[in-house]
């Protein structure tokens, strides 16, 4: 979902997943989340027609945008403060980005309103950097975010769960109705907060894919019919509980038995 003005001649992309932000008191509880600051490297993912860019600029300039519509990243070349990538999201090197914009080692922070389509695939793109990223305010469809942010037990709770809340705190800062954009979405949506924790649990972070995968295949049996073959297959030692199901076990424990894998 791509974000922009009312008014504009650009008529969404659906291929690009855009609908565009018109709401103001939306707009005003997005930047007032986010509190920009003079100084800080703030990055925009999906500027679209700057509803959200404007506001975010007037409090943090010069603010990065990455935009992948070619006509609408030109648009945002002729815009003063602003750096544009033009590129897909999903392969820019956030690492490299942070070497560029924080040359004396301070850290990203990353806002945007994601496109729908592809949301769990930045989320997961973004991962491995989150030791450089000092928050990330997202819009996205309130759905995702109640999964994001949801506790054991929960029906919605698992792999995103898990695999995001292993890495950052994460809560729901502001729902946004159907209405607040032009076309309007056919879901609600939510604005959700990711700080990344300073001392995370150490381990590997595609073989814990790979066990959340696996874990939360069969959601409606036992874990020792899922995860407990694929641990004996893989030889592992442990004294994990495999009598439960994966929606009932908490981050801190998946992660402890993530730690006794080896890449």
């Amino acid at each position: 979902m791509s974000r922009g003005a009312a008014g504009s001649d650009h008529h969404a992309r659906k291929r690009f997943g855009q609908n565009f932000l018109t709401d103001g008191a939306i707009i005003d509880g997005i930047v007032r989340a986010i509190e920009p600051q003079h100084g800080q490297a703030l990055i925009e993912i999906g500027p679209g027609l700057g509803a959200l860019t404007r506001p975010l600029r007037a409090h943090c300039d010069p603010l990065t945008v990455i935009e992948l519509d070619r006509d609408l990243a030109e648009r945002l070349r002729r815009e003063p403060g602003l750096r544009v990538i033009e590129s897909d999201v999903l392969k820019v090197d956030f690492g490299a980005l942070a070497d560029t914009l924080c040359p004396s080692g301070g850290k990203l922070r990353i806002a945007g309103n994601l496109p729908y389509n592809i949301s769990s695939p930045i989320l997961f793109h973004l991962l491995p950097w989150a030791d450089r990223i000092e928050d990330q305010h997202f819009m996205l469809q309130k759905e995702v975010v109640d999964r994001m942010a949801a506790e054991p037990g929960s029906k919605v709770y698992g792999r995103l769960s898990v695999m995001l809340q292993w890495r950052y705190h994460i809560e729901s800062v502001l729902d946004v109705p159907p209405e607040s954009f032009d076309p309007p979405p056919k879901v609600d949506s939510a604005v959700v907060r990711m700080i990344p924790w300073a001392q995370p649990a150490a381990l590997d972070a595609a073989r814990f894919e790979t066990m959340m995968t696996v874990a939360f295949s069969q959601r409606r049996k036992l874990l020792r019919h899922s995860l407990g073959r694929w641990l004996d297959e893989q030889g592992i030692a442990h004294t994990f509980d495999l009598q439960r199901r994966a929606e009932e076990v908490p981050v801190a424990e998946f992660t402890a038995l993530a730690g006794c894998l080896t890449p």
